[in-house]
């Protein structure tokens, strides 16, 4: 019985560990992150550090650049989505080398994304020009769609 007590024990104590070495972890990455909250959602706590996601707007941000008239690449995506994480490695090389910046909202942490800008799946990638969406990209595209999509809207 005392076996069963202490093994118990430390099964609880390692559990423990475990807690106190995530949270530490998670408080060392919200400690400069993007978003307008350290209340974040786990999956989008586990991308802070993803190379990928570096283009994090605020919604509001994002409105602004809309309503300036420039162009604006506006990419909605979802920590949780598989065809997000598909999709977005190929899409930000791409992006990076024709020089174009992709602004990234996150609908799972702004949800009012989805009803906004009319998202009815992720990965959802918009161009925005003169304050109008000129096109859309829905889905996890090939990398010559994304290519010709760029194309169409430069």
């Amino acid at each position: 019985m005392k076996k069963l007590v202490i093994i118990g024990a430390v099964i609880v104590l390692l559990f423990a560990v475990i807690l106190v070495l995530q949270n530490q972890s998670n408080s060392d990455k919200l400690a400069n992150n993007p978003y307008d909250t350290d209340n974040l959602q786990q999956p989008t706590i586990d991308l802070l550090d993803d190379k990928n996601y570096q283009n994090i707007i605020l919604p509001a941000d994002l409105e602004t650049k809309i309503e300036s008239g420039e162009g604006v690449f506006g990419y909605m995506f979802s920590p949780t989505c598989s065809h997000c994480k598909a999709f977005t490695p190929k899409l930000m090389p791409i992006a990076e080398e024709l020089d174009i910046q992709i602004d990234q909202l996150n609908v799972l942490e702004y949800e009012n994304a989805w009803t906004t800008y009319n998202i009815k799946a992720t990965p959802t990638l918009i161009y925005f020009e003169n304050g109008e969406e000129v096109n859309r990209l829905v889905g996890n595209a090939d990398e010559a769609t994304l290519r010709q999509f760029f194309a169409s809207v430069q």
